[in-house]
């Protein structure tokens, strides 16, 4: 069994990533500054050591320097964490037997894949399509959760809502869970049992103030054959879980646009703790899939839908060494009247723009033959 030594003055990570690192069998211990990672670094010669860029009591710098100078830790490969580091900081670790650097809040696919690398032990992760977000506005704690389940996601998102909640300091908060953009079957009846029975533990929100907004008829059944979720507000109406949560009349169907609805899920409130999100629930692999424009060659047309002319302005600034043809629009009305404007290979949307917004265009645009890339630009 590989050991690891994790040193991070964040609590909740620490936990995090013993946690997750065990399950994959590994023997994890933890320190909680740089005083404590040297002597627990010297006593337990670990295999792999995890530690944070920026430690009190001893920097991460010289504990590095201690460990290359001690011929029974020398050899310890080491992978380096840091919100921020500067090119000088990066050089001057890198010496020390440094083999990856990894930008906080980490990408949990990227850290086990670092880990595999690094001990040249196989770490099979879930790789299902997946995205969970979570956020807060008011008192309520808002999860959407998207295309499929991913296990790593679910546990990930445990530690996710426990960050909101200190940050928020919530007590006793409500919670919606959007489910609007997934497919699910019998098969994933595990997942879906961990995500809400991780949802209902690390909230600890009344059934009667959590919400699930969804037309799978399968998480409906989900739900209500089991007797530990009884009371959960299943719906396919933003209205009817709005209401119970904020006690007031919001929206309509999920599918139709109402600004106050919409309004009302979008923002995120500001937290009451300076302290920033080190939670990331986003993959490494998720980045990868990008469009690369040049690959149309010089035929490419783009469309501009903002009421912003300075936005407007400065996105055909962006492209004026190109022979890209570029046609901005003022609002979505006049982008989905203009001729062959829905054969754009591009689309830079606004959401918010009079007459008809871009909530409203990305309804028409999904019902065309040719759905063009869409890139949103919105102050939310």
């Amino acid at each position: 069994m590989k050991k690891i030594l994790v040193i991070d003055e964040s609590q909740l990570f620490r936990d995090y990533l013993k946690k997750k690192l065990e399950d994959y069998g590994f023997e994890v211990s933890v320190a909680v500054s740089g005083l404590d990672g040297a002597s627990k670094l010297r006593s337990l010669t670990p295999d792999l050591l995890i530690t944070d860029y920026h430690l009190t009591r001893k920097s991460a710098v010289d504990l590095l320097k201690e460990k290359h100078a001690d011929p029974n830790t020398k050899g310890i490969p080491v992978i380096v964490a840091s919100a921020k580091m500067e090119r000088d900081a990066l050089v001057e670790v890198a010496r020390y037997n440094v083999k990856k650097f990894l930008a906080k809040p980490i990408r949990v696919d990227a850290l086990l894949k670092a880990v595999s690398d690094v001990l040249d032990v196989p770490v099979s992760i879930d790789t299902t399509p997946c995205i969970i977000e979570a956020h807060v506005n008011e008192d309520i704690i808002f999860v959407e959760v998207a295309q499929g389940l991913n296990r790593e996601k679910i546990d990930l998102l445990h530690y996710k809502i426990e960050e909101l909640m200190d940050l928020y300091e919530l007590k006793n908060p409500k919670v919606l869970v959007m489910m609007t953009s997934i497919e699910v079957s019998t098969a994933d009846s595990i997942k879906l049992s961990a995500l809400f029975s991780t949802l209902m533990e690390a909230t600890g929100a009344m059934k009667k103030y959590t919400k699930v907004l969804t037309q799978s008829e399968y998480v409906k059944e989900f739900l209500e054959s089991r007797g530990e979720y009884t009371g959960i507000d299943v719906t396919d109406s933003l209205e009817s879980a709005m209401d119970g949560l904020l006690g007031k009349k919001t929206g309509g169907p999920i599918l139709e646009p109402g600004a106050d609805a919409r309004d009302d899920v979008v923002q995120t409130s500001a937290p009451k703790k300076k302290k920033k999100e080190a939670i990331n629930m986003r993959f490494q692999e998720e980045q990868k899939h990008t469009f690369d424009l040049s690959s149309l060659g010089d035929s490419v047309q783009i469309s501009i839908v903002d009421d912003d002319e300075i936005i407007q302005e400065l996105i055909r600034t962006a492209f004026s060494d190109t022979e890209f043809r570029i046609q901005a629009y003022g609002n979505g009305k006049e982008f989905l009247n203009g001729e062959d404007s829905l054969e754009s290979d591009l689309v830079f949307l606004d959401l918010m723009m009079p007459e008809m917004d871009g909530f409203q265009v990305l309804q028409k645009i999904k019902q065309t033959e040719k759905r063009p890339r869409v890139i949103v630009l919105c102050a939310h």
